[in-house]
């Protein structure tokens, strides 16, 4: 499962920025419908996600594990496991408590997280989008969205469930081409929480025994 995790978190189904082409289709009502769920998030002072993380091979999900999202602005807090990532708006710290191991970098431009909002801003170029009807996500009616790349990023497909009455996303599915999946369904949504001001601050001192990595 850890390397499944590391993997997905670190380095592998990313959302890769493969550029605009003119091909690229985006259908009026789930683009509609994706701008009201940023909008509403963007609105907030901040927003926390309690989420089920399930991954898996061959279309399967093979374990599941609960993670946290912390995100305020252009700064975030994923955790996952014994990995946790930091963003606090110019760097990535990316920690693992297991193998007590930091790694600092600047964001490169070309990948965002997986996380319960990342695909919010990458489908306007990254993807073709189209709106796929209704389906019952949790007892909730929800609006099934499909991305599929422009062009070829590792990606089969991202399959985005959203409660449009509340302007909220309800679960998120990223299909590789090889067949791993990646899944994260919303437990619990908060917004305007009072977050401790070191939220999304990386503190060296609290990682005196881990081996950091400054790339």
């Amino acid at each position: 499962m850890k390397n499944i995790i590391s993997k997905i978190i670190l380095s592998g189904l990313v959302v890769g920025t493969v550029g605009l082409a003119s091909a690229q289709k985006i259908d009026a009502k789930a683009k509609k419908i994706l701008d009201d769920v940023t909008a509403n998030y963007n609105s907030k002072k901040n927003s926390y996600f309690k989420f089920s993380f399930g991954s898996g091979i061959n279309g399967k999900i093979t374990k599941t594990e609960p993670g946290i999202y912390y995100v305020a602005g252009d700064k975030y807090k994923l955790k996952i496991m014994e990995t946790e990532q930091i963003f606090d708006g110019n760097k990535i710290y990316n920690i693992n408590t297991e193998d007590m191991e930091v790694a600092i970098a600047k964001p490169n431009g070309s990948s965002a997280m997986f996380s319960p909002i990342n695909y919010l801003t990458t489908y306007r170029k990254d993807y073709n989008v189209t709106y796929n009807g209704k389906k019952t996500v949790d007892g909730v009616s929800a609006d099934f969205i499909k991305l599929t790349p422009v062009k070829n990023n590792g990606l089969e497909a991202v399959y985005i469930f959203v409660n449009s009455a509340k302007k909220q996303m309800l679960k998120l599915e990223q299909h590789g081409n090889n067949k791993d999946i990646a899944i994260i369904a919303i437990k619990e949504y908060k917004e305007n929480q009072n977050l401790d001001p070191n939220m999304f601050v990386f503190d060296k001192n609290k990682f005196k025994n881990y081996i950091i990595t400054e790339l």
